[in-house]
């Protein structure tokens, strides 16, 4: 996801600064289907105001803090917003997980080291999945239908993971991941 498109869309919802955008991207979770870096969120925050598609509403002055620039979205950052909503609805990237090609070799390496590195993937699988289900609950009032089918989805595609994950690892400890004629067992 484009930090220019969750930037607008924030900004759709209402004006606000940038840290507290990073903010609301986190509380939803945005974290873990983008990379959000500060340093990023700033320069789409500054590229977006030098082309006039979002602009400053004000300047909030504290003397124990720093400035809090309030920003807007414009006609032109509404345009730009759905101009990038429609092309990511567009894209159909193939997926490539870290770990495929590492299976395709894998047979040729101790199974007790896989097993290992499976299990802390598997404790990780476990965590994201009770987290997107923990955040698609808590955020059922506040957001719309759209988001929670983003988060729920995210909650699947964790779930999906979890399966699998548990599934290679079964193989794994049972040494099977050099046999060769015999379907996987696929079985929920």
């Amino acid at each position: 996801m484009s930090m220019k498109l969750a930037i607008l869309g924030l900004l759709l919802e209402r004006d606000m600064h940038p840290y507290e955008m990073m903010l609301v991207m986190r509380d939803r979770a945005m974290d873990q289907i983008t990379k959000l870096q500060m340093g990023s969120l700033y320069y789409a925050v500054d590229q977006l105001a030098k082309n006039g598609q979002i602009e400053q509403v004000e300047i909030i002055r504290s003397s124990d803090r720093p400035d809090k620039t309030i920003y807007r979205i414009t006609g032109p950052g509404k345009l730009l917003f759905e101009q990038l909503l429609l092309q990511q609805f567009r894209k159909n990237d193939a997926l490539y997980h870290p770990m495929y090609i590492a299976l395709a070799f894998s047979r040729h390496v101790d199974p007790d080291k896989i097993a290992r590195l499976l299990e802390e993937r598997i404790r990780e699988a476990e965590h994201q999945v009770n987290l997107a289900y923990q955040v698609y609950e808590e955020h059922i009032p506040s957001v719309s239908r759209a988001a929670l089918h983003l988060m729920y989805g995210k909650y699947e595609h964790s779930m999906t993971e979890l399966k699998w994950l548990k599934r290679l690892y079964s193989d794994v400890r049972a040494h099977r991941l050099g046999d060769v004629g015999e379907p996987l067992d696929l079985k929920e």
